[in-house]
This record gives structure tokens, sequence and C-alpha cells, in this order.
């Protein structure tokens, strides 16, 4: 594994690039490095100072238009006026803890829950992915009575203690907990298996007994369903069933991180872990859910959350105070009163669509794949081996911000996928522009 971190050094402004940066972003990026932390990173050779934001459309200081291809933080559409609207009346009225009795914490759950299982029927309420990937983890272990957690190989699910070290994509520099076991991302592209269910199950059950071996109990599996920082592995559909049967039948837990698959964004279900037809134990969110306001949640089988919750009192803050839980309840409206998981499975089959024709002209784009608008664009050195062609993949967003005006990132352990992640904002009209531009910008690095 590289010492950088795939997902925060992969795409970034180092000081090296300093030089070529216009007087005033020069200025910015001099000050951000006098008065702000180092381990902060910026996105791209040429950081982007953005200042306006609608739908799927940003701009920036000097009044260029971009089109918004990774964002899923604003997951309805930048500055939606619905989520403006409910923020500012909630804020009018009042905002607090959840210590006091109030209506929009328990009215948005209700709604929630309808969406998930019915098995799972408790909700907590956190500010952040991190902290409610870190509940989880907690209550794997109380609930099995072991400590041993399962991430695949570039997983990242927070910036916690437990979850960092349950987060291998942050680099060799973050250490990982001594019982967090890795099991190899399940990459249908290169992995040759007759049944990558099964396959994968297997890998589970490898990282269990190696537990076992070494005196640690195993308490639960936590994966993104779609395995984003893995490089985007959304298929076949169901090949996660197995996996999930394994750590039942080992005592754990199964652990679904929504933060990225979540609130429609697969089109083919509300919820990422849907597409497999399992239940998870835990449910965790984050940044979808309020749409640019931080709100996070964990959703658990009121068993599962007992063994926890019976014995350690919990309280957050900020977690589901009235002002965030009047922006969810904004959001989760919008996802259903303008049907956006029908939107994001017909606009994203699609968009996946207009970039498969760009694998017949452009022998350097090995694979597209994905769910709804959610699309992994992976680019090799040669079609044949399948060798990453991470430089490719990094020069290629540089000229999609330069000279499209296009904004998205790379994902995976060799850092050559791009990850198209638009919000849900994003029409059919759009394709055109992202597509186009992957096409220009490809002939230009290529030829």
């Amino acid at each position: 594994m590289n010492t950088r971190s795939t997902i925060m050094d992969t795409n970034s402004f180092r000081a090296e690039h300093a030089d070529a940066l216009d007087t005033e972003t020069r200025k910015l990026t001099d000050k951000r490095s006098k008065i702000l932390g180092d381990s902060y990173r910026l996105f791209y050779r040429n950081p982007v100072h953005l200042v306006r934001g609608e739908g799927q459309y940003l701009w920036d200081a000097a009044g260029n238009q971009y089109l918004d291809v990774y964002n899923n933080v604003a997951s309805i559409g930048h500055c939606h006026p619905a989520v403006i609207e409910a923020v500012n009346a909630q804020m009018k009225m009042l905002n607090t803890h959840t210590r006091y009795l109030h209506e929009n914490i328990l009215d948005y759950t209700e709604e929630l829950l309808k969406t998930v299982p019915s098995e799972v029927d408790r909700a907590m309420y956190m500010c952040t992915g991190s902290e409610a990937n870190d509940l989880a983890i907690r209550i794997a272990r109380e609930y099995s009575g072991g400590t041993g957690i399962i991430v695949s190989q570039e997983a990242y699910h927070g910036t916690s203690s437990l979850t960092s070290g349950c987060s291998p994509a942050l680099g060799t520099g973050q250490a990982l907990d001594a019982t967090t076991r890795l099991v190899p991302a399940p990459d249908h592209y290169r992995i040759q298996t007759e049944d990558l269910g099964d396959w994968f199950a297997a890998q589970i059950q490898q990282q269990i007994d190696d537990m076992n071996a070494h005196g640690i109990k195993f308490a639960g599996f936590l994966a993104d369903s779609i395995f984003s920082s893995d490089g985007v592995m959304p298929n076949p559909v169901g090949f996660l069933k197995k996996a999930v049967d394994v750590v039942h039948a080992n005592g754990g837990i199964f652990i679904a991180d929504e933060v990225q698959p979540g609130f429609a964004r697969t089109g083919d279900a509300f919820w990422g872990f849907a597409r497999h037809g399992i239940v998870p134990d835990v449910i965790t969110t984050g940044k979808p859910m309020g749409n640019g306001i931080p709100v996070s949640g964990l959703l658990a089988k009121g068993d599962v959350l007992a063994a926890f919750s019976d014995q350690i009192p919990y309280f957050n803050t900020f977690g589901g105070n009235p002002v965030a839980m009047a922006a969810a309840q904004a959001v989760l409206k919008v996802i259903q009163e303008e049907e956006l998981q029908a939107h994001s499975q017909k606009v994203g089959a699609l968009l996946q669509a207009e970039l498969a024709k760009l694998m017949d002209k452009h022998e350097c784009v090995g694979d597209v794949r994905g769910a709804g608008l959610f699309i992994g664009f992976e680019l090799v050195k040669d079609r044949d081996s399948k060798t990453p062609d991470k430089t490719l993949a990094l020069d290629l967003i540089e000229e999609l911000r330069n000279t499209h005006r296009v904004l998205t990132s790379v994902a995976g352990p060799y850092g050559n996928v791009l990850k198209l992640r638009p919000p849900l904002a994003f029409q059919a009209h759009d394709i055109d522009w992202l597509v186009n531009a992957l096409d220009q910008a490809i002939t230009k690095l290529k030829g």
C-alpha cells in the first residue's frame, strides 16, 4: 500500500504546484498554509475557488460555470430551495439538543424507517458519517462480545480513532487497529471467478479464521455496498448476500455504510445494500442526508442496538437537533416527491451507455461500471493486462477541470478510476457536456 492516502493525496494540490498559480489563487493557498493545519488537502494542482452553487452547477470567483460530477454532499443539488426554506424557518424558531422533546426528530424518524426493512426499527443521530460509523463499531463490539472488524482493502469509513483504524484508504501513515482485518475488494473487472459472491464470502471467512487464530473474536463486517473507495464495484447485483450470511454464521453483524450509496443514489433501490437483497444489522449514513447541513444517522435492529444502549447512554450535542432534522426531512421529501430514485436509475443508465461508447473509441478506457448516478470510469495502459494508468487519470481530471470545467476525482487503490457521482439534480442534457469533455480530453492527452 502507498504511504500517501488514496482519498486525500491522489488528486491534490501540493507546494510544488504553487508557482504556476495566478496571483489571487496563490494568495489564498499561501494564507491557508500559514493558518490552517497541514493535514488539510485541496483538490487539483490549480485549486478551484468556488463562490456559488445551484443544482448540478458551480461557479468560481471569476464567474466560470462548472458541471459538478463528484458531489454527494449536496445530494439533491446545491442550494436546493426546499432545504434552505426548511432550515431558515426552523432556525427562526428553535435549535437545541435531543434532551428536550421535539417533533422534528420523531416525524423524520418515522418517515426514514419506512425506507428500510421492517427488522430495522431504531434510529440515533449524529453530525458526521465518522461519528455514525464510530458508534456502529461500538455497537458491533457490545453485541458480539468481540473486537475484530473486517473492511475492504481500500475502505474509508471515517476520521475518529475507531473509524480511522478501519480506513486503510487513509494510507500507512494512519495505523490500522490491531483487530482490523482487510479483504480484497470484490473487483469484478479484475477477478476471474465463476461466482463473485462465493469468492467474496470465502475472503470474509478467511479473515475470521485468521482472527480466531490470533485470539481475536469477530465482531462485524463494515462495508460501503458500492465499494466506492475501492474503485466503484456495484455488480453483480446480489453478490454481497453470501458474505453477509458468513458474517452472521460467525456471530458478527453487518454494518452497511450508506454515506455514499444511500438516499436513491444507485437508482435500483433507495439504499445501496437493498440492491443485494440483504438486511443489515446496522445502517449508517451521513453527507447526502442533509444536503450540506451536517447531519448523520444510525439505523439498527432493536435487539442489536439494545446490546449497546441498554448498557451505555449516548448523547451527541448537535446530533438530531431540530434544524438538522428539518434539513433531513426536506431532503427526504424532495427525493420522494421529485422521484429522484427513478430519475437516478434512468439518467444513470443513459450516462453509462454514452460512457461505454468511449470504450469503442479509446483503448485506454478499460471499464465503465456503475449503478444509477454512481459510475466508475477505469483507465488502463493495456486492456489485456488491465494495467492501471494512474498518470492518465490524474492528468485527465486536471484537463477536465481546466479546459472543460468539469469537476470530478479519482478512486481505487491505483488512483486510476474516475468516480462520477454528480448531485441527483444532474439531468440528461448534462450528459453531452460530460461525455464530450471526456472524449476531447482523452484525445488530447493520448494524441
